[in-house]
């Protein structure tokens, strides 16, 4: 399975800033994107307790719908002293309002005296229309900090530090943050799988 100039990618996303980091991170290649947002499909539940799961539903379900190449990302916030939370729910930890500053808090207050280490989980899927598919897990370490600091990036980052630097994602542009991002090192697996010859 391979990735080939021309070829158009459905990112299943609604999120413009997950659009916008995913068509950077490939923007050296000559493929197509478009997303599910754009395209008007609904977002399918989220029912998996895995990331790959989660990554590997909506990929499928997007495949299904445009008959092209899928491409989705499943990524979180693990805390471990918080049983793994928020994880697969590190979205809805905002609520239906979206309201980040109250899930950022949230970890924050749950935490209380707890060891602050924590990682970002990213795993992209790709499904084609023949029912192929395959996964990549990235990861990035570090800790929690408060009160949150920055706002170049979105969700957690301004309240996530990467482990060997002094600021929190928020506070570091894109390219600074994809040195060290767990999407970043997604990516890099599925560019030597997909795209590299």
């Amino acid at each position: 399975m391979k990735l080939k100039a021309g070829d158009k990618l459905v990112i299943a996303s609604h999120n413009p800033g997950k659009l916008r980091e995913i068509s950077a991170l490939l923007s050296d290649y000559d493929l197509l994107f478009d997303s599910s947002g754009n395209l008007g499909l609904e977002e399918p539940e989220e029912t998996e307790d895995t990331f790959a799961g989660n990554a590997l539903l909506k990929a499928r379900f997007v495949s299904s719908k445009t008959g092209l190449i899928a491409l989705a990302d499943d990524s979180g916030l693990v805390v471990p002293a918080l049983n793994g939370q928020p994880g697969v729910y590190s979205a809805r930890w905002a609520g239906l309002e979206k309201n980040q500053h109250l899930a950022n808090k949230k970890v924050i207050d749950l935490l209380e005296d707890k060891p602050r280490n924590a990682h970002f989980v990213c795993v992209l899927a790709v499904v084609w229309s023949n029912g192929d598919e395959i996964t990549f897990e990235g990861k990035s370490h570090g800790s929690i900090t408060w009160p949150e600091r920055g706002n170049l990036g979105f969700g957690y980052d301004p309240i996530f530090i990467p482990d060997g630097e002094p600021r929190t994602y928020g506070e570091m542009t894109k390219l600074e943050k994809s040195q060290t991002s767990h999407r970043t090192k997604a990516f890099t697996k599925l560019k030597e799988r997909l795209l590299y010859s």
